[in-house]
């Protein structure tokens, strides 16, 4: 899944206290460089073997395309830096960018480039640099969910190291937009090249071969110490090939494998299940705009249909927690205080009638095998919805043809997102009426004023107010329907040490990954 759709202060009052902060300096996801555990000193050298999701069909090497497969996001963020990173005790750590500061009125943004920051052919990362690459990554199809607020004309090199955006509107939380897509390439870089295009990250392009590729280490990379030679990383098109292929020693990290794969490997010594709790949403999605699903009781009665808890068990493995419907999980400032939704089928049944929801005809519910649980997911759904009297066909269709033909388009789809950590951030990406990630295809006056509201205050308690106002909204109107919060998991050898534990996509920051003796 690609970056554009795919992947922030767990102290204080959450996001409502984060967001308004006008400047930041090197912060928990900049460490100088590895220390020693208990596991023992510290090991330079040798190759871990990773392996990741990716069909052939979807592979794209641009930084700024649509990466459907999980492989391509992998080796691109070995390869190349963002300006700032998803970290564990701040949301928004710097990265590229070494530093930040906003204007009073929080509609210009100033990122300063990290010290020494230099791409891996040796020339130095300038500001026109950064500023180019953004412009690029903002002229995308969804440019505009990329960068929320930033047109293209307004971002500008200042000096050789200053680079200044200018939003649209008061955005107190543009670092925070910044973490997953802001990757950096050379100025001018020709299309014809781009695969090819040096980065800046800790790892440089060895090999690449039909989506498996051999990164080596960059010995001048900006952000500290890297311990292993190398990481190849192998693409797998399931999650049984993944782990078969761990148990049997061919690779040593079987990346976001699933909950089949860890029940599989409980009891074993030789291998490590690394469980990163509230990880994945995986939400059901039903667009809002027209079709079979615009009526909002016909979108409520499907929340009363589906047995959250059976979808955990079943789907999970029990790895996971039953969602509510609102993304955004793991925010400090998640209303935890709406109802769970329980299954009411008599309600469910009650509603569609109301509606005059046709039960004769029979609905597809589109959805891929991208991710472990998804294909699994959509098949009980639909078990589940013919006891309310709803018939659904489930359809699974080649990644490449969902994302380009069924993704933002389709009336009822399945989606995953590899991130949790942030209200604002699904608000900006997937909700407000105007984002190029529309999935639900939703348009709400109310949602898009506590937006608004939420994103341009400097008053904490009115922002983390405005953030419960739109939860609240999604809660009740949005076409999204989140049964569940899966586990990430992710199965190693025993002897892998230094595997990230951040939820969601800092799984794929391995710099700091090492291989004991």
């Amino acid at each position: 899944m690609g970056l554009t759709r795919r992947q922030f202060l767990w102290a204080g009052s959450g996001v409502a206290a984060t967001t308004v902060l006008t400047a930041c300096g090197v912060g928990d996801g900049a460490e100088a460089g590895p220390v020693g555990t208990a596991a023992g000193p510290l090991r330079r050298g040798g190759t871990l073997r990773v392996g990741a999701f990716g069909r052939a069909a979807a592979i794209t090497r641009d930084p700024h395309g649509s990466q459907v497969n999980e492989s391509d996001f992998l080796i691109t963020s070995l390869r190349y830096d963002t300006l700032t990173v998803p970290a564990a005790r701040s949301y928004t750590a710097p990265r590229l960018a070494s530093s930040w500061a906003s204007s009073a009125d929080l509609r210009t943004w100033r990122f300063t480039i990290a010290t020494n920051a230099a791409f891996h052919d040796g020339e130095p990362v300038t500001a026109e640099d950064v500023a180019w690459s953004l412009r690029r990554l903002r002229s995308t199809p969804a440019g505009a969910a990329r960068l929320p607020g930033i047109r293209a004309e307004n971002i500008r090199a200042e000096g050789a190291r200053t680079v200044v955006l200018v939003s649209d509107y008061p955005n107190n939380a543009l670092p925070l937009l910044t973490r997953l897509t802001t990757f950096v390439l050379p100025k001018g870089t020709a299309d014809s090249v781009i695969d090819t295009a040096p980065g800046t990250g800790p790892f440089k392009l060895d090999w690449f071969r039909d989506g498996n590729a051999r990164l080596v280490r960059n010995d001048a990379w900006h952000g500290g110490q890297v311990l292993l030679d190398a990481i190849e990383v192998r693409t797998f098109e399931s999650p049984q090939a993944m782990s078969n292929a761990l148990l049997a020693g061919q690779i040593d990290v079987a990346s976001n494998v699933g909950a089949v794969a860890a029940r599989a490997a409980v009891g074993r010594p030789d291998v490590r299940i690394i469980q990163r709790p509230n990880d994945m949403a995986m939400p059901i999605v039903m667009r809002t705009a027209d079709g079979p699903f615009a009526d909002q009781r016909v979108r409520e009665a499907l929340r009363l249909a589906v047995d959250r808890d059976a979808m955990v068990k079943q789907v999970l493995s029990g790895y996971g927690t039953m969602g509510n419907d609102v993304l955004g999980t793991g925010d400090p400032v998640y209303a935890s205080d709406l109802p769970q939704r329980r299954r009411d089928l008599d309600t469910a049944r009650r509603l569609l009638a109301e509606a005059k929801f046709d039960l004769s005809w029979t609905y597809e519910l589109l959805t891929t095998e991208d991710i472990a649980g998804l294909a699994e997911s959509a098949t009980l759904f639909a078990t589940q919805l013919a006891e309310a009297g709803v018939k659904i066909k489930v359809v699974k269709q080649d990644s490449a043809v969902f994302w380009d033909k069924s993704w933002l388009k389709a009336p009822l789809y399945t989606t995953y997102w590899g991130t949790n950590d942030s209200v604002l951030f699904f608000a900006s990406k997937t909700l407000v009426s105007n984002t190029g990630q529309n999935e639900t295809a939703f348009a709400d006056k109310a949602f898009d004023a506590a937006y608004r509201r939420a994103i341009s205050s400097k008053n904490p308690d009115e922002t983390k107010q405005s953030l419960h106002e739109l939860q609240s909204i999604e809660y009740d109107r949005s076409g999204y329907l989140l049964w569940g919060m899966a586990d990430g998991i992710d199965l190693s050898s025993a002897r892998v040490r230094g595997l990230p534990e951040l939820p969601g996509y800092g799984r794929v920051q391995l710099e700091r990954a090492w291989l004991a003796g």
